[in-house]
C-alpha cells in the first residue's frame, strides 16, 4: 500500500530544504549538505 504525503508535510519538507540552503555559501555546498541527509547518498562528481 502507497503511503500518502500531506499538504503539511510537504511544505514542512520544503521549509526544512529553505533553511538548510540558507546556510549554504554556494551550490556545491548545498548539494553536499542534501546528499549528507539523503538515504541513498549519490557520488559527487570528480572535476
Amino acid at each position: 500500500m502507497a503511503e500518502v504525503m500531506t499538504d503539511k508535510q510537504f511544505d514542512k519538507i520544503i521549509k526544512m530544504i529553505s533553511m538548510i540552503l540558507d546556510g549554504c555559501k554556494d551550490l556545491d555546498e548545498a548539494k553536499k549538505k542534501v546528499n549528507e541527509l539523503s538515504d541513498t547518498p549519490r557520488k559527487e562528481k570528480e572535476a
